[in-house]
C-alpha cells in the first residue's frame, strides 16, 4: 500500500486545501494519473500517482492539511479490471468545467457566450421569441423533456431581470468557504493599501498608431512567429523603456534600503479561474515583440488551467493590468506589494478630440499609474507616464527608444 501525502510546494507554505478529488474512491488509477487538485496561498497544483492500482480516499475535498498529511492510498497489489488496457501517462482526465476567461483576457479576446444546444420550443413559444428577439437561454423551460412552452415565455418577458429558474422575490443566502489563495488576495491587497503611500495619476493615450499597425502586420506576424500581435507586446515594451529612464518606478524598499534593478521582470495580472494571479515575464526589457507575445500566451494558459508553478508568480519589478478587457473605463489599480508601481490599461473608446485646431475622433486609452510615494515622487511618476504615452503613440519608437532621426544625429 503507497501513501499519497501532500507534498512540499514551497518554503514559506505549510498548509493546503483539497480542491477535489480528480479521481474516485475505489477507482483503478495509471502511474502518473492525475488524482487530486490542491490549493495554496499562492498557486493551484496536481497531485499524481506514483504507481498504477486502486485508489483509497482518506481526505475530503475541502479539508486544511499540512505538508505531509495523508490525502489517500494507493493498493499497487489490485488487480487491473478486466479490458482496461495502461494509459499513456501523458494522458491526463478532461476538465470540462475549466473557465477560459482568464486566457481570452490575457490575450485581449472576450470569452464566447454558453449556449443550450437543441432548444426545443412549440409553435407559439417559438414564434413570440422570435418577434420579441428573446434569447432561448434566458426562458426556464416546463414541458416535457424541456420544451419551452408559451407561459415560460411571458414569464421571462415579464421579469426580464430575474436568472431562469430563480423563484420569485428570493431572499435565499449562500455561505461559502473562502479558499486559501482568496485569503491571500485580500490579506496583500490589505497590506498594500496599509503599507504605501499610494497615489494614482492618470493620462490618456491616442492608440491610433498602434492599432493601425496591428491591422496591417497582423497577419503577416503570425505567419513568421505563430501569434498574434496583441496590445500587451506593445505596452511591455513601452513600459522597459521607461522604467530603465525612470529606475525608481522598478524598485522597491527593502527596510531602510531601496533596491534598483537594471532588468525588467514585468507581472501581468491575470483573472484565474480561482482569483487574480500576477505571473512574471523575466527580463522583458531583452525580449522582442514575438517573444513577449508567446510568453503572454503561455502563461495566461497556465493561469487558465490552474498550471502556474510558484517560480512563474514570484519576483516580479513592475505590474502591469488590463481592467478594459472586462469593459473599465477608468480605475486605480492597486500596487502589487513588495513592487512600487503599477500601470493600468483600460478599454478603447472613441471620442472628440481637439488636434491643430480640428475636433477629430480618435480610438483612446486612459492610462493609471499607481505609485509609492515614498520612493517615486510626482516629477518621476508622470515622466514615466508621459514617457509611456510618447511611446505607444509612436511606435517607431519602440526600436531605439527614441526618435531614430535624433539617434542618427545623436541628439
Amino acid at each position: 500500500m503507497i501513501d499519497i501525502k501532500v507534498p512540499t510546494v514551497g518554503e514559506s507554505i505549510s498548509e493546503v486545501s483539497l480542491l477535489k478529488w480528480i479521481k474516485k474512491d475505489g477507482d483503478y488509477v495509471e502511474r502518473d494519473e492525475v488524482l487530486a487538485e490542491l490549493e495554496s496561498e499562492k498557486a493551484t497544483f496536481e497531485v499524481n500517482a506514483e504507481q498504477a492500482g486502486l485508489l483509497k480516499i482518506v481526505a475530503a475535498e475541502g479539508d486544511t492539511l499540512n505538508i505531509g498529511d495523508l490525502l489517500g492510498r494507493i493498493d499497487e497489489t489490485a488487480e487491473r479490471p478486466a479490458g482496461s488496457a495502461p494509459q499513456p501517462a501523458s494522458q491526463e482526465p478532461e476538465k470540462p468545467d475549466s473557465p477560459a476567461a482568464s486566457a481570452n483576457a490575457a490575450a485581449g479576446q472576450p470569452a464566447k457566450a454558453e449556449q443550450r444546444a437543441d432548444i426545443k420550443a412549440t409553435p407559439v413559444a417559438s414564434a413570440i421569441i422570435a418577434d420579441k428577439k428573446l434569447d432561448p437561454k434566458f426562458v426556464t423551460p416546463s414541458g416535457y423533456q424541456g420544451k419551452i412552452l408559451k407561459h415560460d415565455v411571458l414569464d421571462a418577458l415579464s421579469n426580464p431581470g430575474r436568472k431562469p429558474g430563480q423563484a420569485l422575490f428570493s431572499r435565499e443566502e449562500k455561505k461559502e468557504k473562502m479558499s486559501n489563495l482568496r485569503k491571500t488576495i485580500s490579506r496583500r491587497l490589505v497590506e498594500a493599501k496599509n503599507s504605501t503611500a499610494m497615489l494614482t495619476t492618470f493620462n490618456e493615450v491616442d492608440m491610433s498608431r498602434i492599432m493601425e499597425t496591428r491591422a496591417k502586420y497582423k497577419d503577416k506576424f503570425k505567419e513568421a512567429h505563430g501569434v498574434n500581435l496583441g496590445f500587451m507586446s506593445f505596452f511591455t515594451k513601452a513600459c522597459c523603456f521607461a522604467l530603465q529612464e525612470w529606475p525608481s518606478v522598478n524598485a522597491y524598499i527593502d527596510k531602510e534600503e531601496i533596491i534598483y534593478h537594471d532588468y525588467c521582470d514585468i507581472s501581468i495580472a491575470v483573472s484565474a479561474p480561482k482569483g487574480l494571479v500576477v505571473p512574471v515575464i523575466r527580463n522583458a526589457e531583452s525580449l522582442d515583440m514575438a517573444e513577449i507575445e508567446k510568453k503572454v500566451m503561455e502563461l495566461a494558459a497556465k493561469a487558465r488551467e490552474n498550471k502556474l508553478s510558484l517560480e512563474e508568480m514570484q519576483g516580479g519589478t513592475f505590474t502591469i493590468t488590463n481592467g478594459g478587457v472586462f469593459g473599465s473605463l477608468m480605475s486605480t489599480p492597486i500596487i502589487n506589494i513588495p513592487q512600487s508601481a503599477i500601470l493600468g490599461m483600460h478599454k478603447i473608446q472613441d471620442r472628440p478630440m481637439a488636434i491643430n485646431g480640428q475636433v477629430v475622433i480618435r480610438p483612446m486609452m486612459y492610462l493609471a499609474l499607481s505609485y509609492d510615494h515614498r520612493i517615486i515622487d510626482g516629477r518621476e511618476s508622470v515622466g514615466f507616464l508621459v514617457r509611456v504615452k510618447e511611446l505607444l503613440e509612436n511606435p517607431e519608437l519602440l526600436l531605439f527608444g527614441k526618435d531614430p532621426i535624433k539617434s542618427l544625429l545623436d541628439l
